[in-house]
């Protein structure tokens, strides 16, 4: 059976802009389409995302098309820049609409983000991209998402004003090693996964 994966980039930026954090996630997006994997790409900004903790706040509020995808997905990587040390406000807005819904479990009483792996990236040109993974995975974590282990893939330059990611050349050792890894880790466990669920005694929401 094929896999879903869905990318959710946070970027502060809108429509074609150039996205530091797309071209990153972009890479990994190679390597999850060379395993067979089913991948889309969602710029956030680009979707009228209200605030609240509603499932459809109304208004034309977009977030119920993009929790349907969350929820057909095997894998779902959020991508976020680094803004003052911290992921973006859009990226705390997306992770607040999905913990709205944590409750929302599937037919075996399971949280419908059980057996669903997740993934994050960041950029910046400062200090920041450990803080900002830890802070978007631990919080997936408590509410049912798998974390495979070494999914947070980063690049981050100099200290102060400096060259982005793709101003810098995209060729940093590490950054790649870290890519593969996320990449890798994220498409094996949500293949055991859909072998071999979660099983839902004694982990339930009912």
């Amino acid at each position: 059976m094929t896999l879903k994966a869905l990318y959710l980039n946070t970027s502060l930026k809108h429509g074609d802009e150039q996205s530091n954090t797309e071209a990153l996630m972009r890479k990994s997006m190679e390597i999850l389409k060379n395993e067979g994997v089913e991948t889309e790409f969602l710029r956030v900004s680009d979707y009228n995302i209200k605030a609240g903790m509603s499932p459809d706040m109304g208004n034309r509020d977009q977030w119920p098309m993009i929790f349907d995808k969350i929820i057909g997905s095997d894998i779902i990587i959020m991508g976020t820049p680094v803004w003052n040390g911290q992921k973006s406000s859009i990226a705390s807005l997306v992770m607040e609409r999905i913990y709205a819904q944590s409750s929302e479990t599937a037919e075996n009483g399971q949280s419908k983000y059980y057996n669903k792996v997740f993934g994050a990236i960041a950029t910046g040109n400062e200090d920041g991209a450990k803080e900002a993974g830890a802070s978007i995975l631990s919080r997936m974590a408590n509410i049912g998402f798998t974390i495979p282990p070494n999914t947070l893939a980063y690049w981050v330059g100099d200290a102060g004003p400096g060259p982005s990611y793709i101003e810098a050349g995209q060729d940093n050792e590490f950054t790649k090693k870290q890519t593969k890894m996320l990449s890798y880790n994220l498409v094996h466990m949500a293949r055991i996964l859909k072998n071999n669920p979660i099983p839902a005694v004694g982990n339930t929401l009912k």
